[in-house]
Parts: structure tokens; C-alpha cells; sequence
């Protein structure tokens, strides 16, 4: 398990860079990710501080942090 979770936050980091800051829905769907499986990987590259999670009123979007 901990090796696709890995291999997601490897794919949420590579649509990140490509597309910028993205709402957590879009992520998602452009990437056919389950909810758990997302969320999961952004929790690992949260932990790693690669992303940026920013909440609005009604929504959560995501970027990289750029260092």
C-alpha cells in the first residue's frame, strides 16, 4: 500500500507542476483517483511539504510549494 500511495503523490506532484494550482474535485477526476487514494497521497506530500493546501469557503485547492 505505502508503495502506490507513493506512486500517487508521484503523479499528483507531476499534474501539479504541469497545471498549477488545481482544485482537489479537478484532481481527482483528471487524475481517476478514489477518494482514498488522493487524499492518502496528498497527506504524503503534505507531510514531505511539497504542497500547499489552501481552503476557501467552499472548496480546497492545492499547489506545490515552490522552494
Amino acid at each position: 500500500m505505502i508503495e502506490k500511495i507513493g506512486t500517487n503523490a508521484g503523479h499528483i506532484w507531476e499534474y501539479l507542476y504541469n497545471h498549477g494550482t488545481v482544485g482537489a474535485l479537478k484532481l481527482k477526476a483528471d487524475l481517476g483517483m478514489s477518494n482514498t487514494s488522493l487524499y492518502l497521497a496528498l497527506g504524503w506530500l503534505a507531510r514531505e511539504e511539497k504542497i500547499e493546501i489552501i481552503e476557501d469557503a467552499h472548496s480546497v485547492k492545492i499547489s506545490l510549494i515552490n522552494r
